[in-house]
């Protein structure tokens, strides 16, 4: 959804993500918030009566959405889904986005961590919340391609692991050979995980 279509409160906290997965969580101001919304101040006092934590805290909640609700998309996208293919979609995500705009964005999840981890209680529990929706979300679609439940999750975190870290090295080296490196030597370990019906 187009960030017009959305109305003051969601544009906010849409802003509040891509603000932070920029700048991070320190950077990223109130003021700034609403301008680039294009939200009256007052409304955020109204929106979010525990201020910037708040704000913060729901921002990380949606990209968890976020990031979980692509799963879906990119398994559609497939014309045969497999692990390693929702692991290279996962990838080529941000491949894209580097290639097309540079590498200023990260993923707003982890900038939040970095700045809020210790100082900020509930930003490190919302920020867990999301994790843990966006690895449920993984899990469940390599179950449904024929990985076991009993590995499903821990695959899963090693998906978010290895990307998340990827995306901090390719921002560091303003290059995508980690990115492009996890997918090539990850896919045969997630497609090996998937149970055959042989023998």
């Amino acid at each position: 959804m187009a960030k017009a279509e959305r109305g003051p409160r969601e544009r906010m906290i849409f802003s509040a993500a891509q603000l932070i997965r920029r700048d991070g969580v320190v950077s990223t101001g109130m003021r700034e918030v609403a301008l680039d919304a294009a939200a009256p101040r007052g409304s955020l006092q109204h929106y979010f009566p525990g201020g910037k934590a708040q704000l913060v805290d729901e921002a990380v909640g949606w990209a968890g959405d976020y990031a979980a609700g692509r799963v879906a998309r990119f398994l559609a996208a497939l014309p045969e889904p497999t692990p390693s293919g929702l692991f290279a979609s996962m990838v080529r995500q941000w491949t894209d986005e580097y290639e097309t705009d540079g590498f200023a964005g990260g993923c707003p999840v982890a900038a939040a961590m970095v700045d809020c981890a210790e100082s900020v209680p509930s930003t490190r529990k919302a920020a867990s919340a999301a994790f843990a929706t966006w690895t449920g979300a993984v899990a469940r679609a390599l179950t449904e391609m024929g990985v076991p439940g009993e590995r499903a999750g821990a695959l899963a975190t090693l998906m978010i692991s290895s990307l998340e870290g990827a995306i901090l090295l390719a921002r560091a080296e303003r290059d995508v050979r980690a990115l492009t490196t996890v997918a090539r030597e990850l896919g045969p370990v997630l497609d090996a995980a998937v149970r055959t019906t042989d023998g």
